[in-house]
Formats: C-alpha cells, sequence, structure tokens
C-alpha cells in the first residue's frame, strides 16, 4: 500500500459533519460522494440523526463497527480536534479537513493548525488540508468525488492540484465545459500534511497520470520540489 492510498483509494469514507440541510457542505459532500457512485461504503456521521441520504447515520466515527479507511471533516474548527482524536482511536489512516479557521486566520488558528499537525503525526496518519474543498479520484475502481464542487468531474489522465479551492472550483467548471478530464484533483488547502511535493511524489510513476499540473502560492520545501 502507498502511503496516500487511504485518502486517494479508500474502500471505506466516513463524512463527519454530514448534513440533511440543503446548501450544506456536509449534505453537498454526501451528494457528491453517492452521485458520482463511489465504490465502496459511506457512512454519516451526525448525533443529531439517524438517517441521512437514506442512509443510516453514526454519532461518531468511533461507534462505526466497519473499518474506515478515509473520514472527511466538516464540523465546526473547535471540534476538529476532538474528531481526530476519534478517528485516530478508531484507526483511520487518511483525513480531509475540509473545515477553515486555521493558519490563514492568525496566531489563534496558526496554534490549532500546529495541534491538528502534531495529532496526525502521533496518529500515524496523513491528511488532505485543513480548509480545502477535497479531494477527487476519477479511476472507475474507485470513482470518489470527495468534493462540495457543483460540477460532476470528466475522467482524463490529468492530476491536478490547486491551493486556491475557489481556483479549483472554476477549473473544474471551465474543464467540464471544455470535455477536459482528470485522473486526480486535489484541494490542498493549508497543507499542514500532505503537500505538494508529497502529491509529485504519488503522482510521478501513477500509471493513470500523464501530466500534472499544480497552482501553488508558497513552497514547504523549495529544494525538495526542484529535485
Amino acid at each position: 500500500m502507498r502511503p496516500l492510498d487511504p485518502i486517494f483509494k479508500p474502500q471505506s469514507i466516513a463524512v463527519v459533519g454530514a448534513s440533511r440541510r440543503p446548501g450544506s457542505i456536509g449534505r453537498e459532500i454526501m451528494h457528491n460522494l453517492i452521485e458520482y457512485n463511489f465504490h465502496g461504503k459511506v457512512f454519516p456521521v451526525n448525533p443529531k440523526a439517524d438517517y441521512i441520504h437514506s442512509i443510516k447515520a453514526f454519532p461518531r466515527v468511533s461507534a462505526i463497527p466497519d473499518p474506515v479507511d478515509l473520514a472527511i471533516i466538516v464540523v465546526p474548527r473547535e471540534a476538529v480536534l476532538a474528531a481526530v482524536d476519534d478517528c485516530g482511536k478508531k484507526g483511520v489512516k487518511g483525513l480531509i479537513v475540509i473545515t477553515a479557521g486555521f493558519g490563514e486566520t492568525g496566531d489563534e488558528g496558526r496554534g490549532i493548525e500546529r495541534e491538528l499537525g502534531d495529532r496526525i503525526r502521533r496518529y500515524g496518519m496523513r491528511m488532505v488540508g485543513p480548509n480545502c474543498m477535497g479531494v477527487i479520484n476519477t479511476d472507475p475502481a474507485v470513482r470518489m468525488d470527495a468534493t462540495f464542487a457543483p460540477a460532476m468531474p470528466l475522467s482524463g489522465r490529468i492530476g491536478f492540484m490547486s491551493q486556491s479551492g475557489a481556483l479549483g472550483v472554476a477549473i473544474l467548471n471551465i474543464a467540464r465545459q471544455l470535455d477536459i478530464g482528470f485522473s486526480y484533483f486535489v484541494s490542498m488547502g493549508n497543507k499542514t500534511n500532505v503537500s505538494g511535493n508529497d502529491l509529485l511524489l504519488e503522482w510521478e510513476d501513477d500509471p493513470h497520470t500523464d501530466l500534472v499540473l499544480m497552482y501553488l502560492e508558497s513552497f514547504g520545501n523549495p529544494r525538495q520540489f526542484v529535485q
């Protein structure tokens, strides 16, 4: 298994903060996973709902009886660390943290983001985000649209990563209009754990990817990027 397989090729996904409220991020992510026909199990997590999208919901990830490969976290910032701890105890290895309000907001947010990064490493997880719009894998064996983007992605052989969520949404919309498909799409957000360099290494010999496109606003390790 490759280090990022729990994120890109999960067999089961928990949506922490799944919602029935129209227009909410938790609702749109559930909708996209189902609409894009994810080839795996989906577990909504919401302590205030018994069923979401006609699927049995659970109060927390640790209450799910099956193994969980990937957790998508869309709860408010003050609940993120507790959700990560719950995922860690469950043995979840991949996280996508959609929630914003971390390093991009100032000193307090940076402190919480440092703690988030420490906990991810402590549990041996890999994480995309926080403050991101999610991940897509169009491989017919996976079919995962774990984003809240309105446009369904087309399949292709381009791996695209964006540090800007807004630009990512625009690219997905325009690409569909132009009939351009992707193998993977990653909105990286704050790059607390998974970086652009990690994705370059992941996609370098990926059999479904011929071209890598990147929109970056910063380099965490420029020397490694050049290598």
